[in-house]
């Protein structure tokens, strides 16, 4: 055992100390339409940069930008991942860390321990919390313990009379009354979705459709680039379509690696993706992006990036799946790690208003670190434009060394403030705007 451990340290050491192995491109270059994307590596190890972690000391808190103000509205919380703002104005604050699952090849274990150390691991709470303002100021907020016993939770959607818990492995639904803060129904399955011993990407992110007769619901690729076979991404990689009155599914578009968060665009209609790319072919490869997304639409992975780029790794290719790979709408610079989605229409922060926030959880592959962060992309005539604003940062300590907190799912709130979930931080935060005299 004591040889292993000191194989693997080394490994480690190796890994974190490679040479010539950092970025080369401003992410501003990799950010947009048209990201410039260099020739791609190859490395038997993944190089890795991942900050240690760190708790917010006291009045420590996030730095936003000009005009705005952070507040902590709740902490104790269990990995909280995403955020659903109930028709009452209640918040729902998914709670979860992935299921446990074989390691199968030598590296991915390394990656699993490196990355533990910044505080992305850990066991979360397999439930939902309720948060209640009462008072209607947007500020003191009571605490519930809303719905327990869930398997890895992330997406979660209300229609009608309804709860619907996307878990790692399937759509469960719950009975829900307006107000009611627990819910003791055990529910019942709608639908499975893919799971497996392995599960390499668990995360389920979900959106209903506007007359709330589907569920949209992402399903991550079950590795890097296949190397667990091509047997192990049956559903996956796509974006499934629940009929909610049968649970049937289908896929509605694929080629997509890990669509972390779906969201509806208000003003063309469109359904809309943020999608974390693939690894390990370097530190400016490949750009993690949110596109709109097509009915029968392929968007290249495992065969391609960015379009039609070739990732010569994979075996066999299928030149025919990537003549017509989709390219994404917008770049949001490489391995930035993007899990929060949300396009505001409140009234509060009103210079926001109609674009899309979209947290990212932050790289652990790339130097210097990338990432670790709240955006804000302006969108005109329902397409994105121009350069990402940081709203929201201070995740990492100055040094860059350690992370305080890890940003992932964003609601608004009846008051038109921007909530945060912090998983490494396990609390929530709100954005409002500084009141004008």
């Amino acid at each position: 055992m004591k040889t292993i451990l000191s194989l693997l340290a080394l490994s480690v050491a190796l890994t974190l100390s490679g040479c010539d192995d950092g970025a080369k491109i401003d992410p501003s270059r990799q950010t947009g339409a048209n990201p410039e994307l260099p020739a791609a590596k190859n490395f038997l190890l993944p190089p890795m940069k991942v900050p240690g972690s760190t708790d917010w000391k006291q009045g420590e808190k996030p730095k936003v930008a000009e005009g705005l103000q952070i507040e902590q509205i709740a902490d104790g919380l269990k990995h909280p991942r995403q955020l659903y703002t109930l028709p009452d104005g209640d918040i729902l604050v998914v709670e979860g860390s992935g299921p446990k699952s074989p390691t199968s090849q030598p590296k991915e274990l390394i990656t699993g321990l490196v990355q533990s150390a910044s505080g992305k691991g850990g066991a979360g709470g397999d439930r939902i919390t309720l948060l209640r303002n009462s008072s209607g100021d947007g500020k003191t907020w009571e605490k519930h313990i809303f719905l327990e016993n869930l398997s890895s939770p992330f997406g979660v959607q209300l229609i009608g009379d309804t709860l619907y818990v996307a878990n790692a492995d399937a759509v469960r639904k719950y009975p829900y009354k307006n107000g009611e803060t627990k819910i003791t129904d055990a529910g019942s399955e709608l639908t499975e979705l893919p799971g497996g011993p392995i599960n390499h990407h668990w995360t389920k992110s979900m959106v209903a459709s506007p007359d709330g007769s589907k569920l949209y619901v992402g399903v991550g690729s079950n590795s890097n680039i296949t190397e667990n076979g091509i047997g192990a991404e049956y559903r996956r990689a796509d974006i499934l379509e629940v009929d909610v009155a049968s649970g049937a599914s289908r896929i509605y578009a694929s080629g997509l690696r890990n669509p972390t968060g779906l969201q509806w665009e208000p003003q063309s209609g469109k359904l809309w993706a943020i999608v974390n790319e693939r690894d390990e072919i370097g530190a400016d490869l490949v750009p993690d992006y949110m596109t709109s997304v097509q009915e029968g639409g392929f968007y290249g992975w495992p065969y391609s990036y960015y379009g039609q780029h070739v990732d010569e790794r994979v075996k066999p290719q299928r030149p025919d799946l990537v003549a017509k790979a989709l390219k994404p709408d917008y770049a949001l610079s490489s391995h930035v790690a993007p899990l929060g989605f949300l396009f505001y229409q409140g009234s509060n922060l009103a210079d926001y208003r109609g674009g899309a926030f979209v947290s990212e959880h932050g790289s652990w592959n790339r130097k210097p670190l990338n990432g670790y962060q709240v955006v804000w992309v302006a969108f005109k005539d329902g397409k994105p434009v121009g350069q990402p604003k940081q709203v929201v940062s201070g995740f990492l300590t100055d040094d860059e060394k350690e992370v305080r907190g890890l940003p992932v799912g964003l609601t608004e709130d009846r008051q038109g403030g921007l909530l945060i979930a912090d998983d490494s931080g396990n609390r929530v935060w709100r954005v409002s705007a500084v009141a004008k005299p």
